[in-house]
């Protein structure tokens, strides 16, 4: 089990939560911290004294107050961690459940685990860690169907385009002008229609309606 952790959690009850999680594990040594900025500078500091630490859990958003920051997010606080000590370990462990910004955090910063805060997040938070320290990723049972729901469809640019248009009120009719307008292409009524029946089917809705709610959920639009 790991020996050293780090937690970057802005709201105190939160902090503490954590921290009896890794009590229970069996965790002794832990940090915690209510800023990035103090997260990245105990980071280095470890890494300098040549007694790293071996895992990371963070929360994505931090509010502002008086103390005025560098690093005002879990993202740019992963991206500062990754150049000091590119093999630590990451858990996120935060309330954001739209999968497109999850898949991000998987994708570009190679994170190894997300926690969504929300029912059963504490014991969720210790099998990620489990699974984590057994050199797998990790992500919380609600969020796997949407996220691989997600992945079974890339969307283009034109995809976007349409749906946008879609969720401002635009008639699927009058689609075509707006990307005339746009200069996108193909602008076709019957390319529009195509494409929508293509995407409803691919992820079983039945509704254009359904499919922008979804796409708003996920982060597309």
């Amino acid at each position: 089990m790991f020996k050293k952790v780090l937690i970057a959690e802005d709201h105190e009850t939160t902090n503490i939560s954590v921290q009896k999680t890794l009590e229970e594990l069996g965790i002794a040594e832990h940090k915690y911290v209510y800023y990035c900025d103090h997260a990245l500078a105990w980071v280095q500091n470890a890494f300098r004294s040549g007694e790293p630490y071996e895992l990371l859990i963070t929360d994505l958003y931090f509010e502002d107050d008086y103390n005025e920051q560098k690093l005002s997010s879990g993202i740019e606080l992963i991206r500062a961690v990754r150049e000091v000590q590119p093999g630590l370990n990451v858990i996120v462990f935060s309330a954001e459940g739209r999968s497109a910004v999850i898949d991000d955090l998987f994708k570009t910063l190679s994170i190894d685990g997300y926690v969504r805060k929300a029912r059963r997040d504490a014991q969720n938070l210790k099998q990620a860690i489990h699974t984590v320290f057994r050199h797998q990723t990790y992500v919380s049972p609600d969020l796997q169907q949407a996220i691989r729901a997600k992945n079974s469809y890339e969307f283009t640019p034109f995809d976007i385009a349409v749906i946008s248009l879609l969720s401002q009120g635009v008639l699927q009719k009058d689609i075509p002008y707006h990307l005339q307008q746009k200069n996108i292409k193909p602008s076709g009524l019957s390319s529009v229609e195509k494409r929508l029946n293509l995407i409803r089917e691919v992820l079983a809705f039945s509704k254009n309606e359904q499919l922008i709610a979804y796409c708003k959920d996920i982060g597309i639009i």
